[in-house]
């Protein structure tokens, strides 16, 4: 019997590798055909019984085929999960026309920041073609979508650990725009170099102040190093790339470190493991979504400047069964110590208990603006 040879044996995992991606293609159209199904005969978009019994199901097969079943069926899931998203979008944006042209999606950065990363992942499953492009800042890449030379912008509004992102907050009121979308991103925190160096020997760390703050414990078992804080993770990346210095480090996804060709020098360094940050997809105009899609509403007022105005508001969306998920107030410009507040709740502004919540609503504040409706990533199914 001959010895394998790795040469051989690379050739053999590459073409059972290249037959898996094949099956997901075909996987894929028949998930498709079913969402034009469902489209069809008014069925609910997902049946949660069967996907139980589906992972359950395969992760018995692994077990019997000597394959760890737990990774099994966190692949399934993953695949059911991309697979929701597809009938989602085929779903809830059948009413849009296909675009023409290629479409862009701004996000804050360069290529491999988080805000790039929870852009693909949003707009994989609708197929399109679709290029990404860095800007400097939350309210050029604004500016941009309402001006018309870009038609999607990656919003990052807040993270699990370091809380919202007030800035993006602020952008977003100074526009007309519509949000038509969330994703959710667990961020992976990696320490990132030039050279596969000790941890002792590094002297400087670059990043995004957010990025920063959620690392504290890491970066205060390196007393020797200093702090620096950058525009961006990705760009962090790319600063170190440009000094060439072993001693100098950045701290951003393991994506950038990889488009870059440099060294992930520590893996999963934020203060809490559950780090995700929530984006929000912005648009010029709102876009319908099935009302068996479950969504979000998010929407900004003013109230009266006077006692119980605010909990009036909170009243009439307890009182139509609304669940607040999320409620922020930033400072007004050019009113000291007024706010203006954004609401998020579940959902969508096509079901009449949602529009009646929204008309009363108007009627107890100055002003109302309705950001839109869209599919929920935090909720879970029922």
């Amino acid at each position: 019997m001959s010895e394998d040879s790795l040469d051989g044996l690379r050739v053999e995992i590459d073409a059972i590798d290249d037959e898996l991606v094949d099956l997901l293609a075909r996987r894929q159209a028949l998930v498709a055909r079913v969402a034009d199904v469902k489209a069809r005969t008014n069925l609910p978009l997902r049946d949660v019984l069967r996907e139980a019994r589906q992972v359950a199901r395969l992760a018995e097969r692994a077990r019997s085929a000597g394959l760890d079943e737990l990774f099994v069926a966190r692949v399934i899931r993953e695949v059911i999960d991309h697979s929701v998203r597809v009938q989602e979008t085929r779903l809830g944006i059948r009413e849009l026309p296909e675009p023409q042209r290629p479409v862009t999606v701004l996000f804050q950065g360069s290529d491999g920041a988080f805000s790039h990363i929870a852009g693909r992942r949003f707009f994989g499953p609708r197929g399109w073609d679709v290029k990404y492009r860095g800007v400097a800042t939350f309210r050029t890449m604004l500016e941009e979508v309402r001006a018309g030379t870009a038609d999607y912008a990656m919003l990052p509004i807040e993270n699990t650990t370091s809380g919202s992102v007030h800035d993006a907050y602020d952008a977003l009121s100074h526009t007309d725009l519509a949000i038509i979308g969330e994703e959710i991103l667990r961020i992976e925190m990696c320490l990132i170099g030039v050279a596969d160096v000790p941890l002792g020997q590094i002297r400087k760390i670059y990043s995004h102040p957010q990025a920063l703050s959620q690392c504290t414990a890491f970066l205060a078992s390196l007393p020797q190093a200093t702090v620096e804080t950058f525009i961006d993770t990705a760009m962090s990346v790319e600063r170190i790339k440009e000094e060439n210095d072993p001693t100098h480090a950045a701290i951003a996804s393991a994506e950038a470190a990889a488009l870059h060709a440099l060294h992930v020098l520590r893996r999963d360094i934020a203060n809490h493991r559950e780090n995700y940050t929530r984006f929000l997809v912005i648009a010029r105009e709102p876009e319908p979504w099935d009302p068996r899609i479950p969504c979000k509403t998010s929407v900004m007022f003013v109230t009266p400047h006077e006692r119980g105005a605010l909990l009036a508001v909170l009243n009439v969306v307890a009182g139509h069964g609304l669940n607040l998920t999320k409620i922020e107030s930033r400072p007004r410009p050019g009113r000291p110590f007024e706010y203006q507040f954004y609401l998020d709740f579940e959902g969508n502004v096509s079901e009449p208990h949602v529009q009646r919540a929204l008309d009363e609503i108007a009627g107890l504040t100055r002003s109302l603006k309705i950001f839109g409706s869209y599919p929920a990533r935090t909720t879970k199914a029922e």
